[in-house]
Protein backbone atom coordinates (compact mmCIF):
# COMPACT_ATOMS: atom_id res chain seq x y z
CA UNK A 1 0.00 0.00 0.00
CA UNK A 2 3.00 2.26 -0.04
CA UNK A 3 2.25 5.26 -2.18
CA UNK A 4 -1.53 5.13 -1.72
CA UNK A 5 -3.38 8.41 -1.61
CA UNK A 6 -4.77 7.76 1.85
CA UNK A 7 -1.33 7.07 3.31
CA UNK A 8 0.09 10.13 1.56
CA UNK A 9 -2.66 12.38 2.94
CA UNK A 10 -2.27 11.14 6.50
CA UNK A 11 1.52 11.45 6.28
CA UNK A 12 1.18 15.00 4.93
CA UNK A 13 -1.18 15.91 7.78
CA UNK A 14 1.23 14.56 10.38
CA UNK A 15 4.14 16.28 8.64
CA UNK A 16 2.36 19.65 8.70
CA UNK A 17 1.34 19.19 12.32
CA UNK A 18 4.90 18.25 13.32
CA UNK A 19 6.24 21.40 11.62
CA UNK A 20 3.56 23.52 13.30
CA UNK A 21 4.49 22.15 16.74
CA UNK A 22 8.27 22.28 16.08
CA UNK A 23 8.60 18.52 16.51
CA UNK A 24 9.56 17.51 12.99
CA UNK A 25 12.86 15.79 13.85
CA UNK A 26 11.33 13.93 16.80
CA UNK A 27 8.33 12.75 14.78
CA UNK A 28 10.68 11.70 11.97
CA UNK A 29 12.56 9.49 14.42
CA UNK A 30 9.22 8.11 15.62
CA UNK A 31 8.04 7.32 12.10
CA UNK A 32 11.36 5.62 11.32
CA UNK A 33 10.80 3.46 14.40
CA UNK A 34 7.22 2.66 13.36
CA UNK A 35 8.31 1.80 9.81
CA UNK A 36 11.18 -0.38 11.04
CA UNK A 37 8.95 -2.15 13.57
CA UNK A 38 6.28 -2.86 10.95
CA UNK A 39 8.93 -4.14 8.53
CA UNK A 40 10.43 -6.45 11.14
CA UNK A 41 7.20 -7.62 12.79
CA UNK A 42 4.87 -9.43 10.45
CA UNK A 43 2.59 -10.14 13.43
CA UNK A 44 2.03 -6.42 14.02
CA UNK A 45 1.04 -5.87 10.39
CA UNK A 46 -1.31 -8.86 10.59
CA UNK A 47 -2.83 -7.34 13.73
CA UNK A 48 -3.43 -4.04 11.91
CA UNK A 49 -5.10 -5.89 9.03
CA UNK A 50 -7.26 -8.14 11.24
CA UNK A 51 -10.89 -6.94 11.33
CA UNK A 52 -11.79 -9.35 14.16
CA UNK A 53 -9.55 -7.66 16.74
CA UNK A 54 -11.45 -4.71 18.20
CA UNK A 55 -10.19 -1.14 18.14
CA UNK A 56 -9.53 -0.89 21.89
CA UNK A 57 -7.27 -3.93 21.79
CA UNK A 58 -5.35 -2.54 18.81
CA UNK A 59 -4.90 0.81 20.60
CA UNK A 60 -3.72 -0.94 23.77
CA UNK A 61 -1.21 -3.10 21.87
CA UNK A 62 0.08 -0.16 19.84
CA UNK A 63 0.48 1.95 22.99
CA UNK A 64 2.31 -0.90 24.71
CA UNK A 65 4.74 -1.16 21.81
CA UNK A 66 5.32 2.50 20.99
CA UNK A 67 4.18 4.85 23.79
CA UNK A 68 7.41 4.73 25.81
CA UNK A 69 9.58 5.30 22.71
CA UNK A 70 7.71 7.98 20.77
CA UNK A 71 6.44 11.50 21.32
CA UNK A 72 2.91 12.15 22.62
CA UNK A 73 2.08 13.63 19.20
CA UNK A 74 2.94 10.37 17.47
CA UNK A 75 1.06 8.32 20.06
CA UNK A 76 -2.04 10.46 19.63
CA UNK A 77 -1.73 10.25 15.84
CA UNK A 78 -1.47 6.44 15.89
CA UNK A 79 -4.47 6.23 18.24
CA UNK A 80 -6.54 8.42 15.92
CA UNK A 81 -5.59 6.34 12.88
CA UNK A 82 -6.65 3.16 14.70
CA UNK A 83 -9.87 4.72 16.01
CA UNK A 84 -10.78 5.76 12.44
CA UNK A 85 -10.23 2.12 11.33
CA UNK A 86 -7.31 3.08 9.08
CA UNK A 87 -4.66 1.11 10.99
CA UNK A 88 -3.79 -1.04 7.97
CA UNK A 89 -2.30 2.13 6.46
CA UNK A 90 0.14 2.72 9.35
CA UNK A 91 3.19 1.08 7.66
CA UNK A 92 2.55 3.05 4.46
CA UNK A 93 1.95 6.29 6.37
CA UNK A 94 5.25 5.86 8.20
CA UNK A 95 7.10 5.17 4.94
CA UNK A 96 5.52 8.20 3.24
CA UNK A 97 6.39 10.42 6.21
CA UNK A 98 10.03 9.31 6.14
CA UNK A 99 10.18 10.00 2.41
CA UNK A 100 8.60 13.47 2.88
CA UNK A 101 11.10 14.30 5.60
CA UNK A 102 14.03 13.32 3.42
CA UNK A 103 12.70 15.40 0.53
CA UNK A 104 12.21 18.31 2.92
CA UNK A 105 15.81 17.98 4.08
CA UNK A 106 17.13 17.79 0.49
CA UNK A 107 18.22 14.16 0.69
CA UNK A 108 17.97 11.85 -2.32
CA UNK A 109 17.68 8.16 -1.53
CA UNK A 110 19.56 5.89 -3.93
CA UNK A 111 19.22 2.11 -3.97
CA UNK A 112 22.20 0.05 -5.09
CA UNK A 113 21.73 -3.67 -5.72
CA UNK A 114 24.81 -5.79 -6.36
CA UNK A 115 25.73 -9.47 -6.37
CA UNK A 116 28.43 -8.94 -3.71
CA UNK A 117 29.02 -6.22 -1.13
CA UNK A 118 30.74 -3.13 -2.54
CA UNK A 119 33.92 -1.61 -1.17
CA UNK A 120 34.25 1.93 0.14
CA UNK A 121 35.80 3.31 -3.06
CA UNK A 122 32.86 2.08 -5.18
CA UNK A 123 30.35 3.34 -2.63
CA UNK A 124 32.01 6.76 -2.68
CA UNK A 125 32.01 6.87 -6.47
CA UNK A 126 28.30 6.00 -6.63
CA UNK A 127 27.47 8.66 -4.04
CA UNK A 128 29.42 11.27 -6.05
CA UNK A 129 27.69 10.36 -9.31
CA UNK A 130 24.19 10.54 -7.82
CA UNK A 131 25.01 13.77 -5.98
CA UNK A 132 26.17 15.39 -9.24
CA UNK A 133 23.06 14.18 -11.08
CA UNK A 134 20.57 15.34 -8.44
CA UNK A 135 22.33 18.24 -6.74
CA UNK A 136 21.25 16.83 -3.36
CA UNK A 137 22.78 15.01 -0.44
CA UNK A 138 22.57 11.28 -1.07
CA UNK A 139 21.63 8.44 1.23
CA UNK A 140 22.70 5.11 -0.24
CA UNK A 141 20.76 1.96 0.61
CA UNK A 142 22.68 -1.13 -0.43
CA UNK A 143 21.25 -4.56 -1.11
CA UNK A 144 23.17 -7.71 -1.93
CA UNK A 145 21.24 -10.03 -4.24
CA UNK A 146 22.99 -13.00 -5.83
CA UNK A 147 20.32 -13.09 -8.56
CA UNK A 148 21.97 -10.00 -10.08
CA UNK A 149 24.89 -12.34 -10.98
CA UNK A 150 27.26 -9.43 -11.67
CA UNK A 151 27.21 -5.69 -12.29
CA UNK A 152 24.75 -3.48 -10.42
CA UNK A 153 21.31 -1.89 -10.44
CA UNK A 154 21.16 1.73 -9.26
CA UNK A 155 17.81 3.43 -8.65
CA UNK A 156 17.30 7.03 -7.56
CA UNK A 157 14.37 9.32 -8.15
CA UNK A 158 12.83 8.33 -11.49
CA UNK A 159 16.12 6.94 -12.82
CA UNK A 160 17.39 3.39 -13.02
CA UNK A 161 20.74 2.20 -14.31
CA UNK A 162 20.84 -1.58 -14.85
CA UNK A 163 24.24 -2.98 -15.79
CA UNK A 164 23.57 -6.34 -14.19
CA UNK A 165 24.33 -9.61 -15.93
CA UNK A 166 20.80 -10.79 -15.09
CA UNK A 167 19.41 -7.70 -16.83
CA UNK A 168 21.55 -8.35 -19.90
CA UNK A 169 20.41 -12.00 -20.01
CA UNK A 170 16.80 -10.86 -19.76
CA UNK A 171 17.30 -8.41 -22.64
CA UNK A 172 18.98 -11.11 -24.69
CA UNK A 173 16.06 -13.50 -24.12
CA UNK A 174 13.66 -10.83 -25.33
CA UNK A 175 15.75 -10.37 -28.48
CA UNK A 176 15.73 -14.12 -29.20
CA UNK A 177 11.94 -14.21 -28.76
CA UNK A 178 11.61 -11.82 -31.70
CA UNK A 179 13.35 -14.34 -34.00
CA UNK A 180 13.63 -12.06 -37.02
CA UNK A 181 15.04 -14.80 -39.22
CA UNK A 182 12.06 -17.14 -39.31
CA UNK A 183 9.55 -16.37 -42.02
CA UNK A 184 6.01 -16.89 -40.94
CA UNK A 185 3.54 -17.58 -43.73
Amino acid sequence: MRGSRVALRYAKSLFDLAIEQNQLDAVYADMELVEKTCTQSHDLVVLFNNPIVNTDTKVAITNTIFKANVTPLTTAFLNIIITKHREHYIPAIAAEFVEMYKNHQGVEVAYLTTAVAVDEATRSKVLDIVAKQTGKKVELIEKVDAAVIGGFILRYGDNQVDTSIAGKIHDLKKEFEKNLYVKEY
